[in-house]
Order: C-alpha cells, then sequence, then structure tokens
C-alpha cells in the first residue's frame, strides 16, 4: 500500500473526518491558547493593554522572548495531541501509517533530511551575512541563546511535526482518497499550507509576493512525501528549517523574534533570498533525494490515481457476509 492508501486502514466514513478536524481545532486553536492567553494577561497592566497587544500577538508585551517561544509551540504541541488521539480513536489507525508507508517509522530518513538541510540553510544564511555584514549585528548573549538552543532543538519539532502531520499526512491522504488520484492533494495541501502562513507579519511586511516562498516550500515537502511514501524526510526538513531559523538570525518584524546570534537591521525588502530556494535548492535537493532513494516514475508518483487497495475490499465482503 502507497502513501495515500494508508487512510484505507482505517474509518472513512465522512463524520470521522469532521470529528477529527474539530478535535484539533478545539486542541490547537482553544486549548493551546489558554497558556499563552494566560501568560499575556500576567504581563498586561490592564485590559487594554491586553487587547491592544493581542492584535500583534502578544509580541508587543514584554514577556521573555524564550519563555513566549515556548508558549506559542505549546499551542502546536496541543493540536498534535489532539491529532495523534483523534487518529487512534476517532479514525481507528495507527499513527504510524499517519506518518508513512513503511512497516515502522525510518528514522534515519528523518535524521538525513535533517542534517542535509541544516548544513545548506546555515551555509546560505552565512553567506547572506558575510555578503552584506552592514546588515547584520551580532547579538550572542552566553544564557538567553543557550536557553533558545534547548527550547529549540527540544520543543520547536513538535510544531513542525504536527503541521507535517496535519497537511503532509492527515490532509494529503484524506484528500488523496476523496478525490481518487494524487495530484489534487499535491495542489490543495500546498496551497493551503502557504496560506496558512499568511498570516505572519513577514507577509504584512514584504506583500503577498513572500506567499511564493510559503507555497512553494509547501509543494517541496509534498512533493517529497509523495515521491518517498512517508514522511520522514518532510519532517526533518520542516524540523531544522524552523530550528535554523530561530537561533540564525532575528529581526523585529519576523514571526520568530528570538535571542538569535544575530539581528536583522536591514528594511523589509523582497530579494534573491525569497526565491532562492524554492527555485534553486528545492531541486537539488530533490535530485539528491532521488538518488539516494532510488525515486522512480515521478509522473505516476505525483499525478497518479490512488484506488482502494484489493486485500481492504475483500476484507469488507468478508464482514458483511
Amino acid at each position: 500500500m502507497n502513501f495515500i492508501q494508508q487512510a484505507y486502514k482505517g474509518n472513512n466514513e465522512w463524520f470521522h473526518w469532521v470529528l477529527t478536524i474539530m478535535a484539533v481545532f478545539a486542541g490547537w486553536q482553544i486549548l493551546g491558547v489558554i497558556p499563552l492567553t494566560v501568560l499575556a494577561i500576567m504581563h498586561s497592566a490592564n485590559m487594554a493593554e491586553f487587547t491592544a497587544a493581542a492584535q500583534d500577538n502578544f509580541m508587543t508585551l514584554d514577556i521573555n522572548k524564550n519563555l513566549f517561544l515556548f508558549f506559542m509551540i505549546l499551542m502546536f504541541f496541543f493540536g498534535l495531541v489532539s491529532l495523534v488521539i483523534a487518529i487512534k480513536y476517532i479514525h481507528k489507525r495507527t499513527v504510524t501509517s499517519l506518518l508513512t508507508s513503511r512497516k515502522s517509522i525510518d528514522w534515519k530518513r528523518f535524521w538525513f533530511g535533517f542534517i542535509t538541510w541544516g548544513i545548506v540553510s546555515s551555509v546560505v544564511i552565512m553567506g547572506g551575512i558575510l555578503l552584506a555584514p552592514e546588515n547584520y549585528v551580532w547579538n550572542f548573549n552566553p544564557v538567553p541563546f543557550f536557553t533558545l538552543l534547548a527550547v529549540s532543538f527540544l520543543f520547536l519539532p513538535f510544531q513542525t511535526s504536527f503541521e507535517e502531520l496535519l497537511f503532509r499526512g492527515y490532509f494529503m491522504q484524506g484528500l488523496g482518497i476523496l478525490a481518487k488520484n494524487r495530484w489534487v492533494p499535491l495542489i490543495l495541501t500546498s496551497v493551503c499550507f502557504g496560506l496558512l502562513h499568511g498570516a505572519n507579519p513577514e507577509v504584512e511586511k514584504l506583500g503577498y509576493i513572500s506567499m511564493v516562498f510559503y507555497i512553494g516550500t509547501g509543494f517541496f515537502y509534498g512533493i517529497t512525501t509523495l515521491m518517498d511514501e512517508g514522511t520522514e524526510l518532510a519532517i526533518g526538513l520542516h524540523a531544522i528549517n524552523n530550528i535554523v531559523a530561530a537561533f540564525f538570525v532575528t529581526t523585529n518584524w519576523t514571526v520568530f523574534q528570538t535571542d538569535a546570534l544575530y539581528v536583522d537591521t536591514s528594511e523589509p525588502s523582497v530579494g534573491w533570498e525569497m526565491f532562492f530556494p524554492v527555485l534553486v535548492l528545492y531541486p537539488i535537493l530533490l535530485f539528491i533525494f532521488s538518488k539516494k532513494y532510488g525515486w522512480k516514475n515521478w509522473k505516476e508518483k505525483l499525478t497518479g490515481k490512488i484506488e482502494q487497495p484489493v486485500n481492504l475490499k475483500e476484507n469488507y465482503r468478508i464482514l458483511e457476509d
């Protein structure tokens, strides 16, 4: 069974999908928001200040940056837990079937994606600093920085894993068995993934042209998942991407405002770094992955039909008899 066909293993009536989406939303956007809201209230002088800060995602409040990052991640942790519970008890599926078509999770794939993109993204960032050193200020402060490293490596993977399992896992599999093909879920999950980041402050600063990066990244993760028949590579790529973004360079206008090594003081603008990953780095990485893991039949893997496995159909007939 391929990756999308894993969804056939569980309960697939429409109400199972609705209940799961409701459960995930409740965990992510209701339960997950409560701790952050309580933290914001504790750091607000009055309700007027709290209300004003809420319009700016509480970033204007005088909250320790590492503490704020941790509470932001908690939202996604609650969402991830809700998704796992729903898969097990509503869909009656294994969590492994949400991650991969393999019998067990291939952690070597996760670490290959993690390390490869960690090296590439670090080199690109350092290259940008060397090319325009006047735009960067050294910001190293031992205690906040090493605290940030701990929070990033220990907890940011919860956020990125939630997004991958929701988009490249749950939605891709669900849309795949609904549309009976691969190209519809690839396009829809990639575009929706990009639109999810439309509320990020950098989109407001740079304009909607920045969505090229987010939607392009969604396609990169989606293609990787479909070609590799699992999310392990994508989860590794996404995890290290956000970790590096958190601890390497920060600005006062991006979603991650941290005690990073460098502060980018340049004015917000759309430059080569917006398009370079999508047009150059992602295709190179796909080529590397294809050689390492023997990817073939690209057209079939990315656009082919999805059918219910015969053995499952036979099992259903036996149960009906």
